[in-house]
């Protein structure tokens, strides 16, 4: 049998790593990969800007390096922190949640939309999407304007994430997704909401790690 499937939440915030247990329970299948999720404990509280996207790369890099017992690794992070890094420097499938969220909404639909935590955080977004020659099948990207702990715990949340996502489906997007791995929670009840597939992205590139595992 493989090593586990390991999901990095690279904030040091760990309502957000429960949040992906929950939202990662249905992925451990009997006779699988184990699904373990951990929590970066030297990541900033949240990753809301470019320097704390930098800031996780060594860290994540070391972190992947310690545990060569693993199958695959997964950074929990919208912004693919260390992506690049830490797939030269450890020999296992590294995957990244904003590249494995946009590849997955395109398969469901020929134009995506993308909920950001904030305006800042779209450029960043946009860079990765550029690289992927992608930026053509984006309908819209929107941000909540709110911190990585309150999408995931916040009391207005998902009244938001409504707000957002039927402008974003009004914009033309066939799918959505949840940009931060703090929204999580919320994936399947937008869905209904919203009535078009919600992409949680640690789920689509926690898929793609399973998919290679179990191919051998």
């Amino acid at each position: 049998m493989t090593g586990p499937i390991v999901v990095i939440n690279p904030n040091s915030n760990q309502a957000v790593t429960d949040g992906l247990k929950d939202a990662l329970a249905a992925f451990n299948l009997t006779g699988g990969p184990k699904i373990e999720c951990l929590t970066l404990e030297e990541g900033p509280f949240g990753i809301e800007s470019q320097f704390d996207s930098d800031s996780v790369v060594l860290p994540l890099a070391k972190l992947m390096q310690s545990r060569l017992d693993a199958g695959a690794f997964v950074i929990a992070c919208y912004s693919d922190p260390g992506l690049d890094t830490c797939r030269s420097v450890v020999p296992h499938p590294v995957f990244g949640i904003q590249e494995s969220g946009v590849l997955t909404a395109m398969a469901r639909a020929d134009r995506f939309g993308v909920i950001a935590i904030a305006d800042g955080s779209i450029p960043r977004h946009r860079r990765t999407m550029a690289r992927m020659q992608v930026l053509d099948r984006l309908a819209c990207e929107i941000a909540l304007n709110m911190s990585v702990d309150e999408t995931a715990r916040g009391a207005g949340t998902f009244d938001q994430l409504v707000d957002v996502g039927t402008t974003l489906k009004e914009q033309g997007a066939g799918a959505v997704i949840l940009g931060c791995a703090g929204m999580a929670r919320h994936r399947a009840p937008l869905e209904a909401a919203l009535g078009i597939p919600v992409i949680d992205p640690t789920q689509a590139a926690v898929a793609m790690a399973l998919g290679a595992l179990l191919a051998g």
